[in-house]
């Protein structure tokens, strides 16, 4: 799943306007350019697309959890040079602020049913004997599933 995917779900699932997406990547202290906004939400086979690179959409999650669960005292967090899966799913957690059994009856609206157990994996450290990598098909099914909790009447 691209970083642009990501961000396309997102803005879909939040009902945001490109300047509404600004002022997500201004709460995280950086400004970025309408156009290079509507680059990353182009579709791969249009001229103007250009790849969200994974400091941009590190970025970006930042921002939402600033604007979802408000600014921390003091420095922001450094976004992340390199993004996974696992990055990108903890950093929803945060944001939308979820327990793991939210995140399962997300997941679950999706039709993907996950136990407790595998879920926490994809939490814990790399290196862990229990860490396991997460999908792209876990991430767009929590995304799409995160997308019927915000849109009931498309279920």
């Amino acid at each position: 799943m691209t970083n642009n995917d990501v961000l396309r779900s997102l803005r879909s699932t939040l009902s945001m306007n490109d300047g509404k997406i600004k002022a997500v990547f201004a709460s995280a202290d950086t400004e970025v350019e309408r156009s290079a906004v509507k680059a990353w939400l182009a579709q791969e086979n249009d001229p103007g697309y250009r790849n969200c690179s994974d400091r941009h959409l590190a970025i970006f999650l930042n921002g939402l959890i600033n604007e979802q669960r408000g600014r921390r005292e003091g420095a922001q967090p450094a976004p992340e040079k390199s993004l996974d899966n696992n990055i990108i799913l903890r950093k929803l957690k945060i944001a939308f602020k979820l327990e793991s059994g939210e995140m399962r009856a997300i997941l679950n609206l999706a039709g993907k049913r996950i136990s407790q157990h595998e879920l926490s994996a994809f939490f814990r450290r790399p290196g862990h004997k229990h860490y396991r990598e997460c999908g792209d098909q876990i991430l767009r099914s929590f995304l799409k599933g995160l997308y019927l909790t915000f849109h009931p009447d498309k279920a």
